[in-house]
């Protein structure tokens, strides 16, 4: 839970990783940020769906955001180490989606820092991506609204805070079950949203 940026791409054929992971490096290395570089050349054979068992590219880690996963299976699509154990030998389609499907969650890194990650992704679209899709749930990447970004971060709080304090009120009774307990949480903060709102 907390505001997150979803994001999903195609390494472009005729980029360089060695000058993306270059880039990256530097600018983790500018803020000094802890990051990783993992393979640095793509496979010849990097352009069917097959994929080996390892990641390319590189990631790295603002203050108090989730790690800016910039790292790639060898069919050059978008994924993590993680991605990859959990649904690398899946043969499951509803399953499969989920390998390439990233995520960056900022709510507590801030806005400052999600709209650098926005600005960065839109550079690297650009610049190395043949494909590349964003859902940004504080609607920055769409509109480059400050103020819509800002309210967003304050609603996403709002709705952490009101859960927070849903666990704190509102504790599991003696024999409740948990889809009870639940479904009496949800009601408390779905109504304190509102009223908030």
């Amino acid at each position: 839970m907390g505001l997150t940026i979803h994001y999903s791409g195609i390494f472009d054929k005729d980029a360089s990783l060695t000058a993306f992971i270059g880039e990256v490096k530097d600018i983790a290395m500018t803020f000094n940020w802890p990051h990783k570089i993992f393979e640095e050349t793509f496979p010849s054979r990097a352009f069917d769906d097959r994929y080996d068992d390892k990641i390319y590219g590189a990631c790295f880690t603002p203050p108090d955001c989730e790690t800016v996963w910039l790292s790639f299976l060898s069919n050059r699509r978008l994924s993590c180490p993680s991605n990859l154990t959990f649904y690398g030998k899946s043969d499951d389609d509803d399953e499969k989606k989920y390998l390439y499907m990233l995520s960056v969650k900022t709510q507590f890194a801030g806005v400052e820092v999600h709209k650098f990650v926005i600005h960065l992704l839109k550079y690297l679209k650009q610049k190395y991506f043949s494909e590349f899709n964003v859902h940004d749930e504080g609607e920055y990447w769409e509109t480059a609204n400050e103020k819509l970004l800002d309210e967003n971060f304050k609603r996403y709080t709002e709705l952490l805070n009101s859960f927070r304090s849903a666990l704190e009120t509102y504790p599991l009774r003696e024999g409740e079950t948990f889809e009870s307990y639940f479904e009496r949480l949800h009601k408390y903060v779905n109504d304190n949203f509102r009223q908030s709102g």
